[in-house]
């Protein structure tokens, strides 16, 4: 693990909010978080030590939200000069996968928040943390089950009677062909623990699967630790749209934010924009499904004696029949949601800051901040190249009203990178999402 501290401290102690807590903190208890001298380095000091795991684009708006609030924050990341590490008051470099460096971190940074930001988490040393009292968010056991698609997909449809597409759990080729059987074709194919369409395969016909079996093993993330993947295959549902409930656990309670509709390319988000269109059939149902889920979630944290608290990104199928099916959940603020950063109030990244440090969050919290008939829009600004990417004519792309833009600052691209999003309000939703695109054509980006 490599230390690079910012404001570097000689001696870190345990505040006495954390010293006094217990191995089972009540769900219920109420915080009362010590905020607004960060820097206090004294052997009673008065704060609210927050650590980042994942200091990504989001990983950055969250913590800019967290010491506007007043709290002190290391961004953590596998990689020095990550977005959130440029702007947090400490910052370290480690394998946050690598049980061993983060049992270290913790022990040297001696956090009272733990925020997971990415899924590469050894996440058995999260159960470990909170086991000492210390607030992992949403809770150490939402993280875990968000991981695990089998695991989620059992939580959600099983035991809390989500809707969802037919689906088979596999472990082998031969169990996989036997999945997939009865979910019938075409069906989709994906690892158990992975992300962003990372080794997922469309398969059409029974001679493909072998080929989706492979990539599942070979293309999702962490496929270098080796071992084999179990799977989930399920049947390729008639998909008329996708939308993201951002949904808010708090110690008010559980509420929903305006759908939000969006557009992907193999498996990334490229426009995301809010209110999406939808019936009031839609919206009722799409929320429902959305606490519900949360709802669960929360109950299992509180059943370890976890707050439950924060932001979460539930992603649901509209069918071409009308039908509203559940697909998955991010325990934390999602990437189509940094459309919230021009269309709401308060961002996504607001609300799980304040939910975390458990401030009330309530149905008028996250109302939209738009016009009669205005829907807001982001455009994510995808960069190919191998090097540094340099923005220019950002005057230029900025010169229309009611926009915005978001350059995050990675050090390089080697490929292809998401390195910015461009934000727009307009008078609908083909004008808004037109309009952040006007600003991501006009910038130029450089990579050298």
């Amino acid at each position: 693990m490599t230390d690079m501290s910012v404001n570097a401290e000689d001696t870190v102690t345990v505040n006495a909010s954390q010293s006094s807590a217990s191995s089972s903190v009540s769900a219920a208890a109420p915080a009362n978080p010590l905020l607004g001298t960060p820097l206090d380095r004294s052997a009673d000091a008065e704060r609210t030590k927050v650590l980042l795991l994942g200091s990504g684009e989001l990983g950055r708006e969250i913590a800019i939200e967290l010491m506007r609030l007043g709290a002190w924050v290391c961004a953590a990341d596998s990689y020095e000069g990550a977005p959130a590490q440029q702007v947090a008051h400490e910052y370290r470099v480690l394998d946050m996968a690598n049980p061993e460096q983060l049992d270290a971190l913790f022990a040297e940074v001696k956090p009272d928040i733990v925020i997971p930001e990415v899924e590469a988490i050894a996440t058995s040393e999260l159960d470990a943390v909170a086991a000492q009292g210390v607030q992992v968010v949403p809770s150490a056991g939402i993280a875990a089950i968000c991981m695990d698609r089998e695991r989620l997909r059992v939580l959600a449809h099983e035991k809390l009677g989500l809707p969802t597409t037919p689906y088979r759990f596999a472990g082998s080729l031969e169990e996989l062909r036997a999945g997939a059987e009865t979910v019938g074709y075409p069906c989709v194919v994906k690892p158990i623990m992975s992300s962003s369409g990372h080794g997922q395969s469309i398969v059409r016909t029974p001679e493909a699967i072998d080929a989706a079996w492979h990539e599942a093993q070979v293309g999702r993330r962490a496929a270098g630790e080796g071992g084999i993947s179990r799977v989930i295959v399920e049947a390729l549902a008639p998909l008329d749209y996708e939308l993201t409930v951002l949904t808010v656990s708090s110690s008010a309670g559980v509420v929903t934010c305006t759908p939000i509709g969006q557009r992907q390319e193999s498996g990334d988000y490229r426009e995301s924009w809010q209110p999406a269109a939808v019936g009031p059939d839609t919206l009722r149902t799409a929320k429902d499904l959305a606490r519900r889920c949360v709802e669960g979630l929360v109950a299992d944290a509180h059943a370890h004696g976890e707050r439950g608290w924060g932001v979460f990104g539930v992603e649901l199928f509209v069918l071409t029949d009308g039908s509203v099916l559940f697909n998955e959940v991010s325990p934390r603020p999602h990437d189509t949601g940094m459309v919230t950063m021009i269309s709401q109030r308060l961002s996504e990244f607001a609300l799980h800051a304040r939910a975390v440090l458990g401030i009330p969050v309530s149905e008028g919290h996250v109302d939209l901040a738009l016009g009669n008939g205005q829907v807001g829009a982001s455009h994510a600004i995808v960069v190919e190249g191998d090097g540094r990417a340099v923005f220019s004519h950002v005057p230029q792309a900025l010169a229309e009203p009611d926009t915005n833009l978001r350059i995050f600052n990675k050090p390089e691209v080697h490929g292809h990178r998401r390195m910015a999003v461009a934000l727009a309000i307009g008078n609908s939703a083909d004008d808004a999402r037109a309009k952040a695109g006007r600003v991501a054509d006009a910038l130029t980006v450089a990579v050298r």
